[in-house]
């Protein structure tokens, strides 16, 4: 009896991580489909933090991101999400994920949505209907994928308190740097996949 009540309340922490995976998704997301609208307010910490620091990353790689980006829908075909799917297992490929990671597969999630909005009536093969579909597709690979990660380090709370401890740090300090470079590696691994 113990254990399936155990089993149950795992299903349910479960579904609300890729719930709240997904909203954080949606909402970036929207961010920057949106601009230069004023945006509504972030709907939690989590969500605050993550326009906060993924929009960081952007301005300091984007050129990068827009590069990727554009490489990326060259490539994909009319099928962005499956492709998006790769693309985030190749940036964890050395199976080391980590924060900033996670921040660049949203900030390079939020130019790909940004770009596929751009392009829709240039492109007619691509739907920009399918950003949804991006968001479930983060929500899919970190919320059940990286889902024993993202526990391990105590899901969005956690992300909340790493942002709370880097900004405490200092907006030019070395856990800033350390960051971007983790995030760096991954962007690495990205370049490389879709230049092959």
């Amino acid at each position: 009896m113990c254990r399936e009540q155990s089993d149950i309340a795992g299903r349910k922490m479960a579904c609300g991580l890729w719930k709240e995976t997904l909203a954080l998704a949606e909402d970036y997301l929207s961010l920057c489909c949106t601009s230069p609208q004023p945006a509504p307010q972030p709907p939690s910490e989590s969500a605050a933090a993550m326009r906060r620091m993924a929009q960081d990353m952007e301005t300091q790689h984007q050129a990068r991101f827009q590069s990727l980006a554009q490489t990326f829908l060259r490539q994909c075909g009319p099928d962005p999400c499956s492709s998006l799917r790769r693309v985030m297992e190749e940036l964890v490929g050395d199976g080391h994920l980590n924060w900033g990671r996670v921040v660049s597969i949203f900030t390079f999630t939020g130019v790909l949505a940004r770009l596929l909005l751009e392009q829709k009536d240039t492109k007619p093969g691509l739907d920009p209907g399918r950003c949804s579909g991006l968001a479930e597709t983060i929500a899919d690979y970190l919320g059940e994928e990286k889902r024993e990660w993202l526990l391990e380090n105590d899901g969005w709370e956690g992300f909340c308190k790493f942002c709370r401890s880097a900004r405490e740090v200092s907006q030019d300090s070395s856990m800033k740097t350390a960051l971007f470079a983790a995030a760096g590696v991954g962007l690495a691994g990205l370049t490389f996949l879709l230049v092959r």
